[in-house]
């Protein structure tokens, strides 16, 4: 499972970034947001999410008024024009780890993240201070650019700024000036599978070990010390009540089986229970709230997409 809010804001305060945070209703886009936060003053950001041909992931992080030209950025990137395009819904949440609508430079502090490429407005340096999404769009904190580098150096990046509204010409003799940003590894997204079944048996769990995605693997699976590894992060959106509920069940089953074996029986005796009651607290409670979070935001989706064409508009 990704940071939360409340964790990156805790590795804020570690770092000693001077930040201010105010919590307002979910906003969709940078109109709403400004609603209860544009009277304060600084630089509002808006914030896309793009991919290319070879499944290779940025995040453009720019000031609301500044123009990003995707075709011309693209071209500046070595990708030619149409090298560049929204990224999939679900990789906001596979790679990012965040709600839709949620899309922020905080999120490269998860390690999914670790191949995205960061292209961040020069813009920023001229504000007094900006505001972003920490990893939840009911909140907006503000900082300035020098404490948005001192987070990213924190977790291994070097900040880079472009120019976005620069349109320099490329060519034979002009090499794309941007092509030190293109990530240097791919990111495959998993296949949507259907809904698994909990097994007939009592004793096993279908595992499917051959697919190599950015998520954990499932809980069924062991680690070489035989103990089940706990699968904490969930990709899916939900459409319904009843698949929001059959996931929940699904993790739970899964869980329980894991724990229950042969060693576990002779070792907890008449106390394996509590044992398996606590577990099963412990390594879902931060789940179970995830996959409340993404069925929460579904709601939202509409909503979302529609400021998405409206960003759109506006570049």
């Amino acid at each position: 499972m990704g940071f939360s809010k409340y964790q990156l804001l805790e590795l804020l305060k570690e770092l000693l970034i001077q930040f201010s945070q105010y919590e307002h209703p979910v906003v969709l886009t940078v109109e709403e947001g400004e609603k209860y936060v544009g009277h304060l003053g600084g630089g509002m950001s808006k914030n896309l999410f793009l991919k290319d041909k070879k499944h290779r992931f940025y995040v453009v992080s720019a000031l609301a008024n500044t123009k990003v030209d995707i075709k011309v950025l693209s071209q500046r990137l070595g990708l030619g024009k149409g090298g560049l395009r929204m990224a999939p819904a679900e990789a906001i949440g596979e790679i990012l780890q965040v709600p839709l609508g949620c899309v922020t430079p905080f999120a490269l502090v998860n390690e999914s993240a670790r191949d995205v490429s960061l292209l961040l407005d020069q813009g920023f340096k001229t504000q007094e201070h900006c505001f972003f999404h920490p990893l939840s769009n009911d909140m907006s904190i503000s900082l300035n650019a020098r404490d948005l580098d001192k987070f990213l150096k924190s977790i291994g990046r070097d900040p880079s700024y472009v120019d976005f509204e620069a349109n320099p010409t490329v060519g034979k003799d002009q090499p794309p000036d941007l092509v030190a940003l293109v990530p240097s590894g791919s990111i495959v997204l998993p296949e949507k599978q259907p809904s698994s079944q909990a097994p007939t048996d009592g004793n096993h769990v279908s595992v499917d070990n051959k697919s190599k995605t950015i998520s954990a693997k499932v809980v069924s699976e062991k680690n070489t010390k035989g103990k089940p590894v706990n699968n904490t992060h969930s990709s899916r959106s939900f459409a319904d009540v009843d698949q929001f509920v059959e996931e929940m069940l699904h993790k739970t089953s899964e869980l329980l089986l894991s724990e229950i074996n042969e060693d576990t029986i002779h070792k907890h005796g008449e106390h394996l229970g509590t044992r398996v009651s606590e577990n099963l607290r412990k390594a879902l409670s931060s789940d179970m709230k995830n996959l409340s979070m993404i069925f929460k935001n579904k709601a939202y989706t509409e909503g979302f997409h529609a400021g998405t064409h409206s960003q759109w508009r506006h570049l």
